[in-house]
């Protein structure tokens, strides 16, 4: 869903480290929309004004250590930990 978004980091990801390294990004559309110290800050400003599921919050910093694979979902979260 959010390939588009991911494979943006990667083909900028040099020149965005460059100017963000340690940041956290949020990427829709293929273009950053913020940026933010942390991943928390990222998530509570941006779920403001867009829908969660559109946009891509990565670690900015170089490597594959740092791809975000982080997803959300309350049917997930309630399928993982039905008892």
């Amino acid at each position: 869903m959010l390939e588009k978004e991911f494979q943006y980091y990667l083909d900028n990801q040099a020149e965005l480290v460059k100017d963000h390294k340690g940041k956290h990004l949020v990427i829709k559309d293929q273009k950053v929309i913020g940026v933010y110290d942390t991943q928390a800050e990222a998530y509570t400003e941006t779920q403001k004004q867009h829908e969660v599921g559109t946009f891509l919050i990565q670690l900015c910093d170089l490597g594959k250590d740092n791809y975000t694979q982080t997803y959300h979902s309350r049917v997930t979260f309630r399928k993982l930990y039905a008892v």
